[in-house]
């Protein structure tokens, strides 16, 4: 049986499928937001405006992916039952780099986005992709499914800040875009138009989950 072409990864053959598969999964089918309802905390505080969530958005891809590497690469070498202080301390070491460059380069967004940056050391995403895959796979597989996580993350992020700030605002990055006319919706810009968006959002990609697996049985 012929395989497909392979990759390499710090010596180590790994077929293309399974990288596919894990970006897939990330983004989409296993998203950690609407399929598997993390780091929902985050999601809801800072889609008031798009700008706030591509940045938290970039900022735990940064996170996510460059945590799982380095789990990754020390997991042979980790007691275990020391394992999830270390996975703490190495997500910290992260987020701090994080933050040291928002507060130097975009004060403004770190003041709006306020203590939420320091709170993605918690963030069940992070800390669930370290422990159920980096912890059993290769480097850079692990690297690749914090990038598709963070992804997953970040889009769903600016779904709902895009409709959020328009609606709200009537801006798009703080561009005006809806004219004098629109009359703003103030629910959009309060905690609970993010609840809303959020329920319809899980409503809708659940609805097409559904119906996929549906047509092909």
């Amino acid at each position: 049986m012929k395989l497909k072409k392979l990759e390499i990864n710090g010596g180590i053959k790994m077929p293309k499928t399974k990288l596919k598969k894990t970006i897939f999964l990330g983004i989409w089918a296993e998203n950690p937001i609407y399929r598997q309802i993390l780091g929902i905390c985050s999601a809801l505080a800072v889609t008031n405006l798009m700008k706030n969530a591509l940045i938290m958005g970039i900022g735990l891809i940064f996170v996510t992916a460059f945590s799982e590497l380095t789990v990754s690469f020390i997991r042979k070498f980790t007691p275990k039952h020391i394992r999830m202080v270390i996975q703490v301390l190495i997500i910290s070491v992260f987020v701090i780099i994080v933050d040291i460059i928002l507060k130097a380069y975009m004060q403004d967004i770190h003041k709006a986005l306020g203590p939420y940056v320091g709170l993605i050391i918690t963030n069940c995403i992070i800390m669930g992709r370290c422990e159920a895959f980096a912890q059993k796979n290769t480097p850079f597989i692990s690297f690749m499914d914090g990038i598709a996580n963070g992804l997953g993350y970040t889009i769903v992020l600016l779904l709902i800040a895009f409709f959020r700030e328009l609606l709200g605002f009537g801006t798009i990055f703080n561009i005006p875009v809806m004219g004098e006319w629109w009359t703003n919706w103030t629910i959009m810009v309060m905690p609970p138009g993010a609840f809303f968006m959020l329920a319809i959002l899980i409503w809708i990609t659940k609805t097409i989950q559904v119906d996929k697996k549906e047509v092909k049985n």
